[in-house]
């Protein structure tokens, strides 16, 4: 089943989300962006989750969108119920309140590269292969490629991958800022286990502004993220908890400016 695809289990306040579709190296389906659109809303709830673990079954990370789902869509399906519907869960991904650190346990090509991309911290294996082959079927980049990993690695190095159809190893992806570390095959998820065992230590109401922050300086998001600081503010102040009270004991409100 297709919410079987999109795993998550919890481990005190690290989660883990594994893309579990091996037969076809994690391809994704419509079904798929729908079951991870479904886990990152579940993940938001937890708590007591304070960062997310995002890794692939079997030996990929992601191979992207599976063409046999997008192959036969006519140009207005393609546009509107592929890409810009996988345009929004991975940024529903991208923008989830915890940090989120990407186990690369395998290849990340095309989506599984966007996929990585949405994660804020990336551990590769050294055995991996990383690259955006779009263009080598005709189309191009349609899941951010060519907007957040711009934003995040820089346009020359997408332009190396997209229209020279460049190949990177895990250290050469390292060398270019695409990865952040790189460990010895069958070693990732232990790796991200004591990455995320380090960020779970730091104050979480930190970590989420901060990584509200960071976006909003990256020029990501930025409207979303003065908005959810902005907000995150003022719900701490005596004012909205006057007005709140007010609204229900059906009087004026008599806001004194406290913070």
């Amino acid at each position: 089943m297709s919410e079987d695809r999109i795993q998550i289990a919890v481990d005190g306040p690290v989660a883990t989300m594994t893309v579990a579709r091996p037969d076809k190296l994690n391809a994704f389906d419509i079904d798929m962006l729908k079951a991870l659109a479904a886990a990152c809303d579940t993940v938001e709830t937890m708590r007591e989750v304070r960062v997310l673990i995002l890794t692939g079954e079997g030996k990929a990370f992601s191979a992207g969108g599976d063409i046999k789902a997008w192959g036969g869509m006519d140009a207005a399906a393609f546009g509107h119920d592929w890409v810009r519907f996988g345009h929004r869960v991975f940024e529903r991904l991208a923008t989830l309140r915890m940090p989120v650190i990407a186990a690369l346990n395998g290849h990340a090509l095309g989506g599984g590269l966007e996929l990585a991309a949405a994660a804020d911290i990336r551990i590769a294996e050294s055995q991996i292969k990383i690259g955006l082959p779009e263009t080598s079927l005709g189309m191009v980049p349609g899941w951010s490629g060519t907007q957040r990993l711009v934003t995040r690695f820089g346009a020359q190095i997408v332009r190396r991958m997209v229209l020279g159809g460049e190949m990177f190893s895990a250290e050469a992806a390292k060398a270019e800022g695409l990865v952040d570390a790189v460990v010895e095959t069958g070693t990732v998820m232990q790796a991200a286990r004591d990455y995320a065992a380090r960020v779970a230590k730091r104050g979480p109401a930190a970590l989420e502004i901060s990584k509200l922050m960071i976006a909003s300086a990256n020029g990501e998001d930025n409207g979303a993220a003065v908005e959810a600081l902005g907000s995150i503010l003022v719900a701490k102040t005596g004012d909205l908890r006057e007005g709140v009270a007010a609204f229900s004991e059906k009087r004026e409100a008599q806001f004194k400016g406290e913070w």
